[in-house]
């Protein structure tokens, strides 16, 4: 019992020392925030996210941490710089999520090039507009193959992925008040789009506009930069906060993608330190390893405090359950619950100020969460039928398993023998209700009824004696 409390203080210290200077840091940001919302602004507040090169995981981090910090101080608007050739389909969907659940005015200025999955982010926001010179479009999907180049595919794979895309294009563009028809003519080469009877794009070409074109269509005017366009929408006095990808956020995206390899550490080592006596190595790797993965999804602006919490009392109450309590009941249900839910919770998207998972559209990053822990659950199990079967096996664990036994023969023996006590009488030292002390050759010798009250001074007879365990009854 002692080794496991020593697991829950190793793991309670695991996962809390991390992110401490975190949260006290973060603590301090919000409690800045906080003063500065409660105050009069003398200026408006805008928040500027670069969404620039490959759309990947890091940008999507970003985003997330923008939105928030934005919707905390209640910024007036939010303001997108583009500059990318396009990138992950599956990273565009959950920053279409993040934009649909933004509460404040959200523009796109097209700086440079908006190809592919930028022209998907920017037909998301309900306000475009371009540098002289920029273009936006070209928004067909392509399969990259390892070696960098484009993947040629067969007909119907192709079509499937792009039939795909043009849906999610259309949601965008309807999200964000535009031509879902414009949009599709990105996807599909084969869609002729024009407005009225001047044609925009001829059928067989990808649409793709200049800041000229797509002025009237898609662009609400073509600005110079971003101070002219602040100027052109009443914000030239604004206060511009621009965030950057930071080193603590590209960490965030190795160990989200690890995130199934880390419950499984997790959770199997946890498992295996239960199930075996004394701290060790299991129990080590596991509590790491979970520190890893809230450590993590923290700086990802996944998880917070309240999910290390939800997990250590879901723990807790586990542990209650199967070292003190006897049976299966009330508290080891609820603990399994509770760990559940925060290690789900740590991997999805919350709105500010909201506990639970944000599930509205397509709900990307709680599906991402259920995904991730059942694969890890999976691979929990795997690990504890493998261990159990292999790992008395093996050459590190073998010489600290006792697989010699031990034999009467041999001179060795479980307890003291009293056989030879066996019918033999005595007298009852004290009162015997129903274990005691009687006295048989002047000797003291511990023992126990069958159930039966018998007076100190009684006479006894020895009806029993195996090991240390002898029995008598009134003689």
């Amino acid at each position: 019992m002692k080794a496991q409390q020593t697991l829950i203080v190793i793991l309670l210290a695991l996962l809390i020392l991390p992110m401490t200077g975190l949260s006290a840091e973060a603590l301090a940001k919000e409690e800045k925030t906080e003063e500065k919302s409660s105050e009069p602004r003398k200026k408006p507040l805008v928040y500027q996210i670069p969404i620039k090169k490959q759309i990947e995981p890091a940008l999507l981090y970003v985003i997330r941490r923008g939105v928030t910090e934005a919707t905390k101080a209640k910024a007036d608007a939010i303001l997108f710089v583009m500059d990318t050739p396009g990138g992950r389909v599956d990273i565009t969907r959950d920053i279409l999520e993040i934009i649909r659940e933004i509460d404040v005015p959200v523009y796109t200025f097209v700086e440079r090039d908006a190809y592919s999955a930028g022209a998907i982010i920017a037909l998301a926001t309900k306000h475009i507009y371009m540098a002289p010179g920029s273009v936006i479009g070209a928004a067909t999907p392509i399969l990259m193959s390892p070696g960098g180049g484009v993947q040629d595919l067969n007909e119907d794979v192709g079509e499937k992925m792009k039939s795909g895309v043009a849906a999610m294009v259309r949601a965008a563009a309807e999200q964000g008040g535009h031509d879902p028809a414009l949009a599709e003519a990105m996807v599909r080469r084969e869609t002729e789009y024009k407005v009225g009877t001047n044609v925009i794009s001829k059928a067989g070409e990808l649409l793709t506009l200049t800041a000229s074109e797509a002025e009237g269509i898609l662009s609400e005017g073509t600005v110079a930069d971003v101070d002219a366009l602040l100027e052109k929408i009443g914000l030239s006095d604004a206060e511009i906060k621009t965030l950057e990808v930071t080193p603590a956020e590209k960490l965030a995206r190795i160990i989200a993608g690890i995130a199934p390899i880390l419950l499984m550490i997790g959770l199997g080592g946890i498992y295996l330190e239960i199930k075996t006596p004394g701290i060790g190595l299991p129990g080590i790797a596991g509590a790491t390893a979970l520190a890893l993965f809230f450590f993590g999804h923290h700086i990802a602006g996944l998880a917070g405090m309240e999910d290390i919490v939800i997990f250590i009392i879901g723990f807790t109450l586990l542990f209650v359950e199967v070292f003190i309590t006897p049976g299966f009941g009330v508290l080891g249900i609820s603990g399994i619950v509770l760990i559940l839910i925060s290690l789900l919770n740590a991997m999805s998207w919350q709105l500010p100020g909201e506990f639970l998972p944000s599930v509205s559209g397509t709900g990307a990053t709680l599906q991402h969460a259920i995904r991730n822990l059942a694969l890890g659950m999976a691979g929990t199990a795997a690990l504890a039928v493998a261990a159990g079967r292999f790992l008395p096996k093996s050459r590190v664990v073998r010489p600290l398993v006792l697989s010699a036994s031990t034999d009467r023969n041999e001179g060795f023996t479980a307890a003291q023998d009293h056989s030879e006590l066996l019918g033999k009488e005595g007298v009852a030292e004290m009162n015997l209700h129903p274990a005691g002390r009687i006295l048989i050759d002047g000797k003291r010798v511990n023992v126990i009824t069958r159930g039966e009250f018998i007076e100190k001074g009684s006479r006894v007879r020895v009806i029993e004696a195996r090991g240390s365990h002898i029995v008598v009854e009134a003689g």
